[in-house]
C-alpha cells in the first residue's frame, strides 16, 4: 500500500471509527463486496486472506467479511484464514467460500455438492436473525458454488435454504459469526444490499458516517503532512483520474504542484488541446507538455502482442517523463491517479491470490526509476467514488463524467501494429462514436464508449467498386464499478447511424461491428 494511502487510513477519524475489512480469498467479486459496503457509508478495504489476529486488531475494524474464492476448503494448498480471527469477538460474515471456511473452522463439514448451483436460486428464510431483518420469506439469490456446507454442529443455527442447498445461511450460536452460501454483493441478489446493511448496522453496530468529503479532507491533510515544502509532480492525461488527483493535490499544496502531459501520439482526437484548455481553466499550477509521438511510434513499430505494447509504452513514458521531470527543481514526490481496479487487475493490491489480468504502466516502476516517493491518493477508490470526489472538489461536470481512457491510450484499441495512419483512422472513428452517443443523450447513461480498429480487412462495395479495407468495432458498456460490465443495448437506429458515418467519413473503413461481450468473460478494453 502506498504511503499516502496508509497515511490517510491511519489518521482518518471517521474512517477508522467504522471500518470493515474484506479478507480476499481470490474471488472475482471481492472488490465488489468492498464497494457495496462503502455504498452504506462504511469505509471498507481489502486485506490479505491470511492476515493475523494482531494485524486485524491494529486496524480496529467494526467487522470482517470473508470473500468467496475458486478453491475447495479441503483441497491441498487452499487459502485459509487464521483461526484466531474468530476469537477476537469481531463480527464475521463469510460469503460462499468464506462461509465454508468459517464453518470448517468452527465445527461444520464441507463437501462437494450433489448438485452445483450457478445462477439464480430461490432462497427460503427458515429462522429469524438480525441478518435477515426485513427480508421476505422467500427471495431470489445468486449462487456460484460447487461445494457447500453439508452439516453443522449444534453450535450453528441454519438460517436459510434453497432447493439444492439445505444450509444456505448460518449463524453461530455464541459468536458473532454468520455465513451465506450465496452472493449478496451482486445485483442478481435483489435483497443483497439490505442484507449487507443489516450486517453492518445491526450486527457490527456501524452508523454509516463515512463520506467522501471526509476522505478528501483527510487526504489533503495527509498530503500536506507528507509533502511539507517539497514539490510534487503529477502526470496529467486529461482523464477523470488524473484530473481529480491534480485537483486534490492543488487543494493541498497549491503552487508546489507541477504537472506533466506526455503526448505519446496515442491520445484521442484533439486531446492535447483540450487538456491544456481544461488545465488552464481549472488549475494554475506549472504545466509541462512533452511531444513524444515520434519516439513512441518508433518503439511500437512492428509490435502486435498486447503486453509487449504496454511494456514498451511504459518504458518510453518513463524515459519521457524522467527527462521532463529533471527540469522541475526541488521535486521529491510523484503523484499518480491509480484507482483500486487498476491495483487489483495489476495484481498489486495486497499480494493475495487474485490473478493479474493486465499490466498498467501507471502502477509501479516509475517512482523507482525517478527516485521519487509515490503519492496515490485515489488508490483505494472505485471509479464512481472518484467522480463523486471530483464534484466535491468543484471540478466541472463534463470533466468529471468523461468516459475512462486507458493508460496506454489508443495502442490497446488499435489491434495489430500501431502506426500513425492506423491511429488516425481509429481517432476519427472514435470521435464519431462519442459524438453520436452524446447527440443521443446517452453519454451519461453509458459508462464507456469507444471504437476499436481491428487487424482485419474485408471485401466491400463502395461506388460500384470493390474495396478491401479495415473493420471497426464499436464497444459500449454499462458498469457501476468497471470490475464487471455489460454491453449497452443501444438503439438500432443509433448503431446504424454510427456505422453510416464511420464508413462514409473515415477513409479506409468499409465495415463496422458492435461488440456484445460482457465482462467477465471479456474485458472492457480489447487488449
Amino acid at each position: 500500500m502506498s504511503s499516502i494511502a496508509s497515511s490517510v487510513q491511519s489518521t482518518a477519524g471517521s474512517v477508522s471509527d467504522e471500518r470493515v475489512l474484506v479478507l480476499d480469498f481470490g474471488a472475482q467479486y471481492a472488490q465488489l463486496i468492498a464497494r457495496r459496503v462503502r455504498e452504506q457509508s462504511v469505509y471498507c478495504e481489502l486485506v490479505r486472506h491470511d492476515i493475523t489476529p494482531e494485524q486485524v486488531k491494529a486496524h480496529a475494524p467494526s467487522g470482517l467479511i470473508l470473500s468467496g474464492g475458486p478453491s475447495s476448503v479441503y483441497a491441498d494448498g487452499a487459502p485459509k484464514c487464521h483461526p484466531g480471527i474468530f476469537d477476537l469477538g469481531i463480527p464475521v460474515l463469510g460469503i460462499c467460500y468464506g462461509m465454508q471456511l468459517a464453518c470448517d473452522a468452527l465445527g461444520g463439514d464441507v463437501a462437494n455438492a450433489p448438485a452445483r448451483e450457478f445462477g439464480r436460486a430461490r432462497c427460503e428464510v427458515t429462522s429469524e436473525s438480525d441478518l435477515f431483518t426485513g427480508f421476505p420469506h422467500e427471495t431470489d439469490v445468486w449462487m456460484s458454488h460447487g461445494d457447500q456446507v453439508s452439516q453443522v454442529s449444534e453450535e450453528f443455527i441454519p438460517l436459510a435454504r434453497t432447493k439444492t442447498c439445505p444450509i444456505a445461511a448460518v449463524k453461530h450460536a455464541s459468536r458473532p459469526v454468520y455465513g451465506l452460501q450465496f452472493h449478496p454483493e451482486v445485483t442478481h441478489t435483489p435483497q443483497g444490499s439490505m442484507l449487507l446493511r443489516n450486517f453492518l448496522m445491526a450486527v457490527c453496530g456501524c452508523s454509516g458516517s463515512w463520506h467522501l468529503g471526509d476522505f478528501a479532507k483527510e487526504a489533503i491533510d495527509a498530503i500536506r503532512q507528507q509533502v511539507g515544502d517539497a514539490r510534487v509532480i503529477c502526470g496529467l492525461s486529461g482523464g477523470v483520474d488524473s484530473s481529480v488527483t491534480a485537483a486534490l493535490l492543488y487543494r493541498a499544496i497549491g503552487k508546489q504542484l507541477s504537472c506533466i502531459l506526455v503526448n505519446n501520439g496515442l491520445l484521442r482526437k484533439d486531446e492535447q488541446a483540450m487538456v491544456i484548455a481544461e488545465f488552464t481553466d481549472h488549475f494554475k499550477a506549472d504545466l509541462h507538455v512533452v511531444d513524444g509521438e515520434a519516439r513512441f511510434l518508433a518503439s511500437l513499430a512492428g509490435v502486435t502482442e498486447p503486453q509487449e505494447k504496454r511494456r514498451r509504452i511504459g518504458f518510453e513514458f518513463i524515459e519521457c517523463f524522467k527527462a521532463e521531470a529533471a527540469k522541475v527543481e526541488d521535486a521529491r514526490f510523484l503523484a499518480q491517479g491509480t484507482l483500486y481496479p487498476d491495483v487489483i487487475e495489476s495484481g498489486a493490491a495486497h499480494d493475495g491470490p487474485a490473478a493479474t489480468i493486465k499490466l498498467h504502466h501507471n502502477v509501479g516502476g516509475l517512482p523507482e526509476q525517478l527516485g521519487f516517493e509515490l503519492i496515490e491518493p485515489l488508490r483505494d477508490l472505485f471509479k464512481d467514488e472518484v467522480r463523486r470526489l471530483g464534484l466535491e472538489l468543484g471540478l466541472p461536470t463534463d470533466l468529471v463524467w468523461r468516459h475512462p481512457f486507458p493508460g496506454p491510450g489508443l495502442a490497446v484499441r488499435c489491434l495489430g501494429e500501431v502506426t500513425r495512419q492506423r491511429l488516425d483512422i481509429l481517432r476519427e472513428a472514435d470521435a464519431i462514436v462519442v459524438d453520436e452517443i452524446k447527440a443521443a443523450g446517452l453519454y451519461r447513461k453509458t459508462s464507456q464508449a469507444f471504437a476499436v480498429l481491428l487487424p482485419v480487412q474485408s471485401v466491400g462495395v463502395m461506388g460500384d467498386a470493390r474495396t478491401y479495407e479495415d473493420a471497426i468495432a464499436i464497444r459500449c458498456v454499462d458498469s457501476d464499478d468497471f470490475m464487471t460490465a455489460d454491453w449497452s443495448r443501444l438503439p438500432n437506429e443509433l448503431l446504424a447511424h454510427m456505422s453510416t458515418r464511420i464508413i462514409n467519413e473515415v477513409k479506409g473503413v468499409n465495415r463496422v461491428c458492435y461488440d456484445i461481450s460482457s465482462k467477465p468473460p471479456a474485458t472492457i478494453e480489447w487488449e
